[in-house]
Parts: structure tokens; sequence; C-alpha cells
């Protein structure tokens, strides 16, 4: 793969942009574990492996079960999630691929269960994390592997 543009190098007020986001949404009331589910589940859609990686690491180092994280992909057919989860899964899904726009059916569904504020918030912490995606494809960003990994 051929080597691209370190966005950090190349315009570091844009990169340090990203960074307040990402500061703004860590204040905010979002539980860790809707944090964590918004991050790997736009990630999963989006085929961003670095972000992939790096949050189902920290999903797991935040107590989240593995069996939640292979399922997933599969949320719907599980009973792992929260009526909660389960309403952010499906805005999530729906933000993350935009252009099919997100349902009234949806979006009730959210706006049942969380105050104007939170929703808010999940919706900011949503588009957060597909712009990351994007620029983690963009630019070609790849998972590290760890030590033990390496070995193989």
């Amino acid at each position: 793969m051929s080597t691209r543009i370190k966005i950090p190098n190349a315009d570091a007020a844009s990169y340090r942009a990203m960074i307040a986001m990402d500061k703004f949404i860590e204040s905010t009331r979002l539980t860790q574990t809707h944090k964590d589910l918004i991050k790997i589940r736009a990630s999963q859609i989006n085929g961003c492996a670095f972000c992939i990686d790096m949050h189902t690491r920290d999903a797991r180092k935040a107590g989240e079960t593995e069996q939640r994280i292979y399922a997933l992909n599969a949320w719907r057919e599980t009973p792992f999630f929260t009526p909660e989860e389960r309403a952010i899964l499906a805005l999530t899904e729906e933000v993350t691929l935009i252009a099919n726009h997100v349902s009234d059916k949806t979006y009730q569904e959210a706006a049942q269960l969380f105050d104007e504020q939170y929703l808010a918030q999940v919706i900011m912490a949503i588009i957060n994390i597909n712009g990351w995606n994007r620029i983690g494809i963009a630019t070609a960003l790849s998972p590290a592997l760890s030590t033990a990994e390496a070995a193989h």
C-alpha cells in the first residue's frame, strides 16, 4: 500500500479540531458503553480496520464482553442488547448509511428513550466516529500488530 498523507502533520489545525470534538464527546453524559457501541458499529459498517481494532480494544478494557463485541454486527438477532442500546445501534446504522436517510421509526424510538440533550449527544458521537472512519480510510491507517501477533 502506498504512503498517504499524515493529516496531523499536513494540517495540524484541522486535526486539533477533530481532537476537540473527541474531547467534547468524552465530556458528555453518554455512557462509556453507548460511546463504545457507536464507535465499533459505525467502524464496522464503514470498514475502518484501524478504528475497529482500537475501539474493540478500548471497549474490552472498559468491561465490554467478547460475546457482545462479536455479535455486534448481528445485534438484531441477539438478546444481548438493552432497548436503549438497540435504539442507539439502529440510529448509528442509519446515520452512518445516511444516503438511505434516518427513518421516522428509528428516530422516534430513540427520542422516546432519551432526553433531547442525550439524543443530540448520541447523534454527535455518531457523526464524530464517522469523521474519524473517513480519515482512517482515506489515509489508509492500519492497525498495528501486537508483539505476540508480530512474532507469528
